[in-house]
């Protein structure tokens, strides 16, 4: 009976320490010594994004097409301690989108990692397309949002905060063999891509 006990206790430590190290618990920083830059990421899943990366060691450049969104949430996350800079950048511009990389090179001399809404030459370790839904348009009001789960048999919409966890771990060193997957992050609603 007392070599069962030390059996499960022993299974109960392993267990836990497997626990603990697929929960991120045993590895801080997973993204120390990373660049990012994150494109549209003054507000919403954009921001949410930054803010994880930050928080998980990198060093964020973060952007939005107006100099007063940059400075705002630059302040946000600097405040919370995080390294983060930002610098206006449309997208859809490519001298912005040039103006963004030289920035993240002068201050960090490079790039490892590219979360962005737009196409951009792929010349970068890490690169994701995060598509954002307007979810405020959708949502409008309670009555609309307790419908809309009901409908889908949810108990909460998605928050922003909801991918970027997801978004954190495909640019880890854990995720290092994963390529070229789309991962929908939906708390269970069908999707189509």
């Amino acid at each position: 009976m007392q070599k069962t006990g030390l059996v499960l206790s022993a299974c109960a430590r392993t267990w836990k320490s497997v626990r603990m190290a697929s929960s991120g618990v045993a590895r801080l920083n997973p993204l120390e010594n990373k660049v990012a830059l994150v494109t549209a990421s003054t507000d919403g899943i954009g921001l949410a994004i930054a803010q994880r990366l930050a928080q998980d060691g990198a060093r964020v450049v973060l952007s939005s097409r107006k100099q007063e969104n940059v400075d705002r949430a630059v302040a946000a996350l600097q405040g919370e301690g995080l390294s983060v800079t930002g610098t206006v950048c449309h997208v859809g511009k490519a001298e912005d989108r040039e103006r963004l990389v030289a920035t993240a090179v002068k201050l960090h001399g490079g790039v490892d990692i590219l979360i962005s809404n737009a196409a951009v030459n792929p010349v970068f370790g890490n690169i994701m397309d995060v598509t954002e839904e307007v979810w405020d348009k959708l949502w409008m009001g309670k009555e609309r949002e307790e419908s809309i789960k009901e409908t889908m048999q949810i108990r909460r919409l998605g928050k922003p905060e909801d991918c970027a966890g997801i978004v954190s771990f495909l640019c880890s060193e854990d995720a290092s063999y994963i390529t070229g997957e789309t991962v929908v992050v939906s708390g269970g609603t069908p999707s189509r891509l």
